[in-house]
């Protein structure tokens, strides 16, 4: 299997630290609002990568982060006159209902940033030890220039970043012994949470939170460290430079990076009006759909074009999967009981070679759109091979070869009975009555069977509105 790996530039067999088993961290979002399309491109493509790895057989601790403390919080807390945690609490909740609507499995651990200060403030204590950092009224900077292989993951030279850095004038630049050198710990300010530590009373840096969370959860160096190209810097350098230095060992192994998703060929932004949240896709196409879009428009590592045409097109191709996989398990519930025949094993034989080039394309660096074009050769073939007077345990074969490639992807194999309005609108009066009666533990029950049957509650002023994911 082979990974491209962002450190060296080039694809890598992939040899896991430990036989049969992968360590992965991907660093998840910061939960000040709903998560946008843009956000769920990682969340896809690495829940694909973790899903391959445990088809193969490996057993994968796959650990992603919330970071719950940070200045887009607390901005929406004043805002909204609230604590920071009850606008943490409230996006994590709609995070973790969008993850499992695009069918993203639970992370081992999802760690949140405000439940590892202690670890974080012993590692910045380490690295002050170790003289990597220094403390100054207060804020903790790491010395950027005493870690010496800084760059080496984003291929940027110091020296050139340095003089980027000398006409920049920041708020508190000029306490720091050299511009290039990043907080680890800052001082509180009026309104904002803040814990105590042997500097000051205040809270850290986002970089170091990742690095604590990796190290506590999975171990001091790791398989593989992943998230959006946009992190390689300046987040995931320093995480290498802090970890590292603090560890003295190598971070991560390989290094992971999705490309940018555009939108209508332009950069997603509030500004073009073009800046779409999960649960607006949602609104408009099943979530599956969305899912499928990511996985088959272009390799992990390009770029990638939203746009109405191409969920339109992602919308049918899916489409064709579904009709098919629906009509084979109508064959095996109504068709012939007879044995397979020469003819269909011959069949079988070429679907388990269309297996063999799936995992091909899957263990090149995950080209989930080369696998998704297997696919269609396979879906082709069958319609082509079998109807209701084939034999149903051949029929059977191929659909459960086609269903755990699909599972691969995240892809649910056929349409899920569908639930009436009515049983939504019942379940919906007696999510209320628990609310109302203080229940909350049933009202949550409840609000978790909706999401497993693809029903999206949104609770507003107005009163209770659902959608079908």
């Amino acid at each position: 299997m082979k990974i491209y790996n962002t450190l060296t530039r080039q694809k890598e067999e992939f040899v896991p630290m430990e036989e049969g088993k992968v360590r992965m961290y991907v660093c998840g979002p910061t939960v000040y609002n709903y998560i946008h399309i843009g956000n769920a491109r990682p969340m896809i493509v690495f829940d694909t990568v973790r899903r391959y790895f445990e088809y193969k057989g490996y057993q994968v601790n796959y650990v992603s982060n919330f970071t719950d403390v940070d200045d887009k919080i607390i901005k929406k807390a004043i805002e909204e006159g609230v604590e920071a945690e009850e606008i943490s609490e409230r996006y994590i909740q709609a995070v973790k209902e969008d993850m499992e609507a695009l069918n993203i499995k639970p992370a081992t651990k999802n760690p949140k940033a405000t439940e590892e200060i202690d670890g974080m403030i012993e590692m910045i204590q380490k690295l002050i030890e170790k003289n990597h950092a220094y403390e100054k009224n207060g804020s903790v900077y790491f010395r950027t220039r005493s870690f010496p292989e800084y760059g080496k993951l984003s291929k940027k030279n110091i020296d050139d970043l340095e003089a980027g850095h000398r006409d920049i004038k920041v708020a508190g630049e000029e306490e720091k012994e050299d511009s290039l050198d990043f907080v680890l710990w800052k001082p509180k300010k009026e309104g904002e949470p803040a814990w105590k530590s042997p500097w000051c009373e205040g809270r850290p840096g986002w970089h170091i939170e990742c690095s604590v969370m990796s190290r506590k959860y999975l171990g001091e160096q790791i398989d593989i460290h992943a998230g959006g190209e946009d992190l390689i810097f300046p987040h995931h350098e320093n995480e290498i430079a802090q970890s590292e230095a603090a560890n003295g060992t190598e971070f991560s192994r390989y290094w992971m990076h999705n490309g940018f998703l555009n939108i209508n060929n332009k950069k997603m932004s509030k500004s073009e009006g073009n800046f779409f949240t999960v649960r607006e896709i949602g609104e408009k196409y099943p979530y599956e759909v969305l899912r499928f879009f990511m996985l088959s428009g272009a390799h992990y590592r390009m770029p990638l074009n939203f746009s109405q045409d191409l969920m339109e097109s992602a919308k049918s191709s899916l489409g064709r999967i579904k009709i098919a996989m629906e009509r084979l398990e109508d064959i095996v519930e109504k068709g012939n009981p007879g044995e397979v025949s020469k003819e269909e094993q011959k069949t079988l034989e070429t679907l388990q070679k269309h297996v063999k080039r799936f995992e091909t394309a899957m263990e090149d660096d995950f080209n989930t759109a080369d696998a998704i074009s297997v696919i269609f050769e396979m879906v082709k073939l069958i319609n082509i091979a079998f109807d209701m007077e084939s034999s149903k345990t051949a029929v059977e074969q191929a659909k459960n070869m086609i269903s755990q490639l699909l599972d691969v992807l995240g892809i649910k194999a056929a349409k899920e009975k569908v639930i009436l309005d009515a049983e939504i609108e019942s379940l919906i009066a007696e999510r209320q009555e628990a609310r109302k009666n203080k229940n909350f533990a049933k009202a949550d029950e409840i609000r978790d069977i909706l999401l497993e049957k693809g029903i999206i509650l949104k609770d507003t002023r107005e009163g209770v509105k659902w959608t079908r994911a």
